[in-house]
């Protein structure tokens, strides 16, 4: 099974769609199979969960996320599990030994951009096709 985990230097990030990196895992059983880290290629309302399902992942860890995000993961069967905080690897150490358990979302709506956190969103146009409140690197 494929898990991405929303990425902030070595944390899991509090805000899903403005983390910087996704760190993608393979695990299998109780091993990890593999694992590589891909920048966010933008926070575009849709796009993530199809980036996402194209390198096979199945499952989404985050902090936080907002019900349209969830939506959109639910709609690509992508299960998300949030509520979760603490570094990549104890994450994973947690998915491998089965006591990784999510909650309530940590993130508000709009809580990252009142913070300048982030990655923003702008209006793409992405293999074709048109998203709206896209990515915008703040730096």
């Amino acid at each position: 099974m494929k898990i991405a985990i929303s990425t902030d230097g070595n944390e899991v990030s509090a805000h899903f769609g403005r983390c910087p990196l996704f760190t993608i895992v393979e695990v299998d059983g109780d091993k990890l199979a593999g694992k590589e880290v891909v920048e966010n290629p933008g926070h575009h309302p849709g796009y993530l969960p199809e980036f996402l399902g194209g390198k096979g992942v199945e499952c989404i860890i985050a902090g936080g996320m907002g019900m349209r995000a969830q939506g959109f993961f639910s709609e690509s069967g992508i299960k998300a599990v949030l509520g979760i905080s603490g570094s990549i690897d104890d994450v994973v150490s947690r998915i491998l030994n089965g006591t990784l358990k999510g909650g309530e979302s940590l993130c508000k709506p709009g809580e990252g951009k009142e913070k300048r956190y982030g990655i923003d969103r702008t209006d793409a146009v992405i293999e074709g096709k048109e998203y709206s409140g896209g990515r915008e690197d703040r730096g």
